[in-house]
């Protein structure tokens, strides 16, 4: 296809409970600076859309926040800015843009996958993300970002997936850190998950996915290896370790205002 007429949908996730937040309140809505988490992450997106002349982002297609049945207030906030999917289970981030797929499919070629909780990400890495992958024909690309260490303000990654690469630098597979063995676990490249598919792919394969691992959960990053055993095209960009930021806890966020 033609970069002017691919259409790209985006699903952000925002199911997760937070029980590591200690608080009643949805864990993407606790505020940074102000303003809930899940709204920056929305606002990149829509920014990325509105100023991407050769991709169609949201241009009719609103992005899916996938919400549990009883995040009322992440809907109530965010209103008609996005379309909602409800994950009914916690089966895990596979198992949560699966949910999405309702509303999605025949709409899109291809699905970018956000989170609600990882604030500073920035619209330009979205569109440099869009442009790698369209540009590339790429199956999957997917953003990482290499840290110098697991200290101060960068802790919280310690707990992201790395980024495994083969010989030849291409990326052989993500390793969640519950599955990381000693030697996984020193290398510095991280995941955080954000994702562009191919659409008719991501849908074909998230049934394909196995919930052999510690958390007896459906990851999406297992969707890597897939597409690198198939022989599908897959690269990556590099982004600003602060834009891979997830907040999981009191301490993450107070991490968050402290760089903001």
């Amino acid at each position: 296809m033609s970069g002017t007429t691919d259409k790209i949908g985006v699903v952000i996730l925002a199911a997760g409970q937070g029980t590591r937040m200690k608080s009643e309140l949805p864990k993407v809505m606790h505020k940074l600076a102000g303003r809930p988490m899940i709204d920056y992450v929305v606002a990149a997106v829509e920014s990325a859309g509105h100023h991407t002349k050769n991709f169609s982002v949201v241009a009719g297609i609103k992005p899916v926040v996938v919400v549990s049945p009883t995040n009322h207030l992440a809907r109530e906030f965010l209103g008609a800015r996005v379309d909602y999917a409800i994950q009914e289970k916690q089966l895990g981030t596979g198992h949560a843009v699966a949910c999405a797929e309702k509303i999605l499919n025949g709409f899109v070629d291809h699905v970018m996958v956000f989170y609600g909780d990882h604030p500073y990400l920035k619209s330009e890495s979205i569109k440099r993300l869009m442009k790698r992958h369209v540009e590339r024909g790429n199956t999957v690309t997917l953003m990482t970002a290499v840290v110098p260490d697991f200290e101060g303000w960068r802790a919280p990654f310690y707990d992201f997936g790395r980024v495994i690469r083969g010989a030849n630098g291409h990326v052989a597979e993500i390793v969640e850190r519950k599955d990381a063995n000693e030697e996984e676990l020193k290398t510095k490249e991280i995941n955080p998950s954000y994702f562009c598919f191919k659409a008719d792919w991501l849908w074909k394969n998230l049934k394909e996915l196995k919930n052999n691992n510690a958390q007896k959960e459906y990851y999406l990053t297992d969707l890597v290896k897939q597409a690198i055993d198939a022989g599908e095209k897959i690269s990556s960009i590099e982004i600003e370790p602060a834009e891979a930021l997830g907040v999981n806890s009191q301490d993450d966020l107070k991490l968050a205002h402290d760089i903001k």
